[in-house]
C-alpha cells in the first residue's frame, strides 16, 4: 500500500530511523539491509529476498513503471518522498530515486567437498572492491565468498550497490578464522591458492580445472603471511612496466576468468 503523503520534513521519525541504518552497529541490532538503486530493488524483488518497506520519489515512481509494477504486485508498504528527504536518507550522491529496506535472510553456505570454485578475501577494506568480486564471482560460478571480520562490511549499501544486484546470488560469510576454513578445505582434497607479488608460478601456469580456494589479500599489504603459508601454491599475475600492483577486483577478475576459460572453452592454455 503506498502512503500517498509525501514526505518533506528531514526530520520525519520514519526518515531518522532509516538514516540510522547508514550505520554497520545499527543495522545489525535490528537484522536489516539498506538497498539503494534499481538494481538492487528489482534483484530483491526477483530473489524474493521480501522487502519490509520502499521509499521512492514521485518522479522515480513515473519513470520507471515497470518496476514499480513489480512493487505494486508484491504488495511492498511504500513511501513517497521528497528530493530533498531521499538526499538524507541515500549513501550515494546521485541517488536514482528509490531505496529500500529488507530483513537480513541467513546465509546457507555450501558444503566444501562440493565446492568446485571458492574465494577467500582477507582485510579488503574498499566497498567497491568487494563489490566488484562478488559481481565478478557470480559471472565466473563462484560457490562462495569467506570474508574476513577484519575487512569491510560485505553488507555496507555500497558494497551491495557496487555488485549491481548480484548481491544477492553469492553465498557469503564473514569469519573470525580464515585459517581453518583453508585447513578443512585442503582435507576435502581442495587445491588453495594465494595470489602474491613474487612467486615463481604465474597464473596462467595453474591447473584451475581442479576444485579450488583462490586466496586474495588487502589492497596494500596483501595476503597475511599466515594464509600465504597455508596454500598449496603461490602466483603472481605478471605485470610490465614498472607497475607494481593492481586493484584487488581486478586481480581477481583476471584469475577467475582463467578458471572460467579452462574449465568451459576449448582453445590451448596460454604460456
Amino acid at each position: 500500500m503506498t502512503n500517498q503523503i509525501i514526505i518533506t520534513s528531514k526530520q520525519n521519525s520514519l526518515v531518522k530511523q532509516v538514516r540510522k541504518l547508514h550505520r554497520s552497529k545499527e543495522r545489525k541490532k535490528h537484522n536489516l539491509l539498506l538497498l539503494e538503486g534499481n538494481n538492487l530493488v528489482f534483484a530483491a524483488i526477483n530473489t524474493g529476498y521480501g522487502i519490509s518497506h520502499l521509499f521512492c520519489t514521485v518522479k522515480w515512481q513515473n519513470r520507471h513503471q515497470q518496476l514499480w509494477q513489480k512493487v505494486i504486485n508484491h504488495k511492498i508498504a511504500v513511501t513517497l518522498i521528497s528530493e530533498d528527504v531521499l538526499d538524507s536518507i541515500s549513501t550515494t550522491v546521485s541517488p536514482d530515486g528509490v531505496l529500500a529496506i529488507v530483513s537480513r535472510q541467513p546465509v546457507s553456505m555450501p558444503k566444501l567437498g562440493n565446492m568446485t570454485l571458492g574465494l577467500i578475501v582477507e582485510r579488503l577494506q574498499d566497498p567497491g572492491n568487494l563489490g566488484t568480486i562478488i559481481r565478478t564471482s557470480v559471472a565466473t560460478k563462484v560457490d562462495a565468498l569467506w570474508l574476513s571480520q577484519d575487512s569491510v562490511d560485505f553488507e555496507h549499501p555500497k558494497v551491495l550497490r557496487a555488485s549491481v544486484g548480484e548481491w544477492f546470488n553469492l553465498p557469503m560469510q564473514a569469519t573470525p578464522d580464515l585459517e581453518q576454513v583453508i585447513l578443512q578445505a585442503k582435507q576435502q582434497g581442495i587445491q588453495t591458492i594465494a595470489t602474491i607479488p613474487h612467486s615463481a608460478q604465474t597464473y596462467w601456469d595453474l591447473d584451475l580445472t581442479k576444485p579450488s580456494l583462490l586466496l586474495i589479500g588487502n589492497e596494500g599489504k596483501g595476503l597475511s603471511p599466515q594464509l600465504q603459508s597455508l596454500a598449496d601454491v603461490q602466483i603472481h599475475i605478471p605485470l610490465a612496466n614498472q607497475v607494481e600492483s593492481l586493484n584487488a577486483a581486478i586481480a581477481t577478475s583476471l584469475i577467475l576468468y582463467e578458471a572460467t576459460r579452462q574449465r568451459n572453452l576449448n582453445y590451448p592454455k596460454i604460456c
